[in-house]
């Protein structure tokens, strides 16, 4: 992350500005990385395989892909709900409004559409090849970045001054861990 961080390192300039801009690049880097890494077709898949345990509304369906990836898939209700209306299109599903939503099932069509389909769950290929340490470093990074902030907004001089050394020495062990063999 060489670059990242403000000029001067945290106990530099306008303490909170370069705090947050540091936290907002951190995000950001790890976010690009950590993203959903399923394609819109995937959506589809997982929308049939659901759809074919039991009907759903939208919100059950980001849910259930949510909790059946481990969390490394959250697709949004903009590639979802496009989704819903393609399949009912296609004639796949249907729509039954109850208590203000829309409560999608598979038709006859979309049942054999969904049996065709059911080769893998698609949740499983979500992140594949994503260890949980690749998981957990973005937490643990953001983590970081946001006490960092909290001590250059609220800490002594003395004490950012410590923090930026303890960061210093951090990023210098990271380093060392990937030029080790």
């Amino acid at each position: 992350m060489g670059g990242s961080f403000p000029a001067g390192g945290f106990g530099a300039g306008n303490h909170a500005e370069g705090m947050w801009q540091m936290m907002e690049q951190l995000r950001s880097g790890f976010e690009k990385r950590a993203g959903s890494r399923v394609s819109r077709g995937d959506v589809r898949a997982a929308v049939l395989a659901l759809l074919a345990e039991q009907p759903m509304h939208g919100y059950q369906i980001i849910r259930e892909i949510e909790e059946r990836s481990g969390g490394s898939w959250k697709p949004s209700a903009g590639s979802v709900y496009p989704t819903l209306q393609l399949l009912a299109d296609e004639g796949l599903i249907s729509a039954e409004e109850s208590n203000g939503r829309k409560t999608y099932a598979l038709t006859d069509d979309g049942r054999e559409e969904a049996a065709r389909a059911a080769a893998s769950a698609p949740w499983s290929t979500a992140g594949q090849g994503e260890s949980s340490a690749f998981t957990a470093l973005p937490k643990a990074g953001i983590e970081l970045a946001q006490v960092a902030a909290q001590v250059a907004r609220t800490g002594t001089p003395e004490q950012v001054q410590r923090a930026a050394t303890v960061l210093d020495e951090a990023r210098r062990r990271l380093y060392s861990i990937l030029a080790q063999d």
